[in-house]
């Protein structure tokens, strides 16, 4: 049971980790999605740079006018910061602009708010449907009995001609209620909605290839064959052993088939012919019918990552020179390479003073005495003494000499000041196991204190003495020895004791 729950813990802490959850659980999580509604959609995938910076400026300040506390960074600092978040990606447009669009984790975060913000019943006929439908079709293709496939083939046949048969006699025609296709359409809209982050997970995967084959060609580290048949087999595995791959493989077939497209499209007419789509806004009708759109919008996206990285690995394959010894190709290669880090940490007005011609060497003299193998011969090898060596300390004694321990030091104050009673943090402190008491931890309360503001600073004093109010702390050393100190008498409102509990000291906190 120990060992199912630790790797549940795992999961759950992993997915935690990822872009998407991380912006859910941030404190400006509302903002900053609020933003990304209203600056991207269906139809403006991508924003130029200057333009979302004075946008979220805009925001800012609309926000402060009417007391909503926002982020204290500027525009460009908070997409820089988001870009660096995974939540937003920055590149150069077709007009040479640099553009900013939202990343897969943003977009999954957005449909989730969106899902959740809806209102839409979990269960429904039309959403029953689908699965049943979806089971048996999937059911007929998984079984290889050709007598059972036949049997299931004729089923279906025979209950479509009774259809037929009863509608060509003038049966009647039942046409569904508002709340079915209501229900219908609310189904095909959570799968639609689900596209965009589909297609951008291909794209960015693509574009994660491009980068990493684009440092092995910069690095010189492996042959073009081994480079070469690592992209082709990425993109083999990226397009039959991953969902996003096998969705974009099943729009590929889908966009060859004009009929098909044809059909489609006729389809989702058909269904705002219907009179519920009457209460549908202008904007959910316009956004429905564009559905053909979106899938080859988001086609055209991954395709043109992925001729992006085949040009790129053509253009290489034609201009390489095997001839390695040449002075100005490795020159040219070792400023590539330093102008790709540099383009990583740069603005894109950043420039670099650089001279056009080299200026003329100034040598005192030159060298006269040449290399002698008698000076190089290696230093005798080291006496092994290995055997002599100290035991190792454990993970424990080693964390006996660190800093503080502020996480558990967080979670015990909470919980000797919410549910102990504890009267101050001195109080709670004296309470903790002797593990949790040393001297350096009196630093990490203090430090935790400040964080909330729970430190007071004008000089409080006691009331019968007039000296400042202290209290003793007990702290006990990891040698066993204990000591006594003095420290100001700090206690935790129940409003002190929430902010504290809501601190996060993860490697990714605000």
């Amino acid at each position: 049971m120990v060992s199912e729950i630790a790797g549940e813990l795992a999961r759950v802490r992993d997915a935690f980790d990822r872009p998407t959850l991380r912006l859910l659980d941030r404190k400006w999580a509302p903002f900053v999605l609020a933003v990304f509604k209203s600056s991207f959609s269906r139809d403006r995938r991508s924003v130029q740079a200057d333009r979302l910076h004075t946008q979220v400026d805009a925001y800012l300040a609309d926000l402060r006018s009417t007391g909503v506390d926002v982020p204290g960074r500027n525009g460009r600092a908070l997409c820089v910061q988001w870009m660096n978040d995974q939540w937003l990606y920055r590149e150069t447009g077709d007009d040479d602009q640099e553009q900013y669009s939202l990343t897969s984790h943003a977009l999954e975060a957005l449909l989730l708010v969106d899902g959740l913000s809806r209102d839409r019943a979990l269960i429904s006929e039309s959403r029953l449907t689908t699965i049943v439908a979806t089971v048996r079709h999937r059911a007929t293709q998984a079984n290889p009995d050709r007598d059972e496939r036949i049997r299931r083939l004729d089923l279906e046949m025979a209950a479509l001609a009774a259809e037929r048969d009863r509608l060509a006699a003038g049966g009647e025609v039942a046409a569904a209620t508002n709340n079915q296709m209501h229900e219908g359409y609310d189904n095909l809209i959570d799968l639609i909605t689900q596209l965009p982050s589909d297609f951008k997970r291909v794209e960015e995967s693509v574009a994660g290839m491009h980068r990493q084959i684009v440092n092995d060609f910069r690095g010189e580290e492996r042959p073009i064959s081994e480079v070469l048949d690592e992209y082709l087999s990425k993109t083999d595995a990226l397009m039959s052993s991953t969902a996003e791959g096998r969705a974009f493989e099943g729009a590929i077939v889908l966009l060859r088939d004009e009929d098909l497209l044809a059909t489609l499209k006729t389809d989702l007419e058909s269904i705002l012919l219907h009179p519920f789509a009457l209460e549908l806004s202008a904007e959910e009708r316009r956004s429905f019918m564009s559905t053909v759109s979106l899938i080859r919008k988001g086609v055209d996206d991954v395709l043109t990552q992925r001729n992006g990285l085949t040009t790129t690995l053509r253009e290489h394959i034609v201009n390489h020179d095997v001839v390695k010894d040449r002075e100005l190709e490795r020159l040219l290669r070792e400023i590539n390479k330093e102008l790709a880090v540099w383009m990583e940490t740069a603005g894109p007005r950043s420039t670099v003073t650089a001279e056009l011609m080299p200026g003329t060497l100034e040598l005192d003299h030159l060298r006269e005495r040449f290399y002698d193998p008698v000076a190089h011969i290696a230093p005798p090898p080291l006496d092994d003494v290995s055997a002599f060596a100290p035991e190792p300390q454990s993970l424990d004694d080693m964390r006996t000499q660190g800093g503080p321990l502020l996480g558990e030091l967080r979670d015990a104050i909470v919980t000797a000041f919410s549910t102990e009673g504890a009267a101050s943090v001195g109080d709670a402190f004296n309470k903790l196991e002797p593990g949790m008491r040393r001297p350096v931890e009196i630093l990490g309360l203090l430090q935790l204190a400040t964080q909330v503001d729970a430190v007071d600073g004008t000089g409080r004093t006691d009331a019968e003495s007039g000296a400042p109010a202290t209290e003793a702390f007990d702290t006990v050393r990891p040698d066993g020895s204990c000591r006594t100190f003095t420290v100001p008498r700090i206690t935790l409102t129940d409003a002190d004791t929430a902010a504290l509990a809501a601190l996060n000291y993860g490697p990714d906190h605000d």
